[in-house]
């Protein structure tokens, strides 16, 4: 019997021109370039223009996912945009991306849920496509983290830089097998009593600013293998596939350490693995798809490769799902 889904049409991405070296960090804050790449492996980031948005950033990665998968910006009725930077409190990014593409028809709208966004999104996407209510999606995470670290803080301002990537799917009947091109499987979890492990300390409602991310290093990498292959074991459950089956395991980029922990446990060999972390730092929501459309660019995706994403963020919100390219 036949089934809906969400296929993978294109792919795109955006980084700010600027590139910040841990070389440079050191400069200004009492680090090594030494002491970052040994604890998270990153080299270097990505930071927004003054006056670049991460709706600049957006409408930069959507375009070329626009452009990757050869169709009009007319034809997109649904826009479910990742982040936890937006422009303004309201309304969403995503409507400033649908105008900026010339889309006035359909539903656009922002997701929250941190370094998870993307998941998140994907995932509520592929549920709207699959119900029959739109046809097309742009599916985005974007951020503007260097907006919200604390320059002076060593321990966070070297992990984040500024990014954007986009997927557009496309609903289509597919034979409703594990071959299937599109997305398979996705699922998702939180726990709110993790929430003073990773926050910002701002907000409308509490201190009528935008605040500082905050983040206790430590019990963020005790908890995330655990719960990171946890969701990924029940994507195996779901579609009967094995770390074996994966041709591509494309995690969130937050900590090389915590992505060679994972792949580890899982049983995936280290050459599946596709690492951006290095050079784009932890991009938040926008991790996964600049990770996707790095592995595309240079042909290590291929249509049919079956890609395995994760993620975890804040709150803590956590997920992972499973496609057909």
């Amino acid at each position: 019997m036949s089934v809906l889904r969400s296929v993978v049409l294109g792919c795109g991405s955006y980084l700010p021109a600027r590139i910040l070296s841990n070389d440079e960090l050191a400069r200004s804050v009492e680090t090594t370039d030494e002491w970052i790449v040994q604890r998270t492996g990153i080299r270097e980031r990505h930071i927004a223009a003054p006056g670049e948005m991460t709706s600049d950033l957006a409408i930069h990665a959507a375009r070329a996912a626009l452009a990757n998968a050869h169709i009009d910006a007319d034809t997109i009725d649904l826009i479910v945009l990742g982040t936890s930077t937006p422009d303004q409190t309201f309304p969403a990014t995503a409507v400033t991306v649908q105008h900026a593409l010339g889309i006035s028809q359909g539903a656009a709208f922002d997701l929250q849920a941190v370094c998870s966004g993307f998941v998140y999104a994907l995932s509520i996407a592929d549920s709207m496509l699959r119900c029959g209510k739109h046809k097309r999606a742009l599916v985005i995470g974007a951020e503007t983290f260097s907006r919200i670290l604390d320059w002076n803080d060593r321990t966070t301002c070297v992990l984040f830089g500024d990014g954007a990537g986009a997927v557009v799917l496309e609903a289509q009947e597919q034979p409703g097998e594990t071959s299937d091109r599109g997305v398979l499987t996705t699922h998702l979890r939180s726990d709110g009593k993790h929430k003073s492990k990773l926050y910002v300390d701002g907000g409308p409602s509490s201190t009528q600013t935008v605040g500082h991310l905050r983040m206790e290093g430590k019990e963020v990498f005790k908890h995330a293998v655990a719960m990171i292959t946890d969701v990924i074991e029940d994507a195996f459950e779901a579609t009967g596939t094995t770390a074996a089956d994966i041709d591509w395991f494309v995690p969130h980029q937050a900590n090389k350490r915590i992505i060679d922990g994972s792949a580890h446990k899982l049983g995936i060999s280290p050459e599946k693995v596709v690492i951006t972390v290095d050079r784009h730092g932890n991009t938040s929501a926008a991790s996964i798809p600049l990770a996707l459309a790095d592995a595309v660019a240079d042909r290590r995706i291929k249509r049919g490769s079956l890609i395995l994403m994760e993620a975890m963020g804040g709150g803590f919100t956590w997920g992972s799902a499973m496609l057909r390219w």
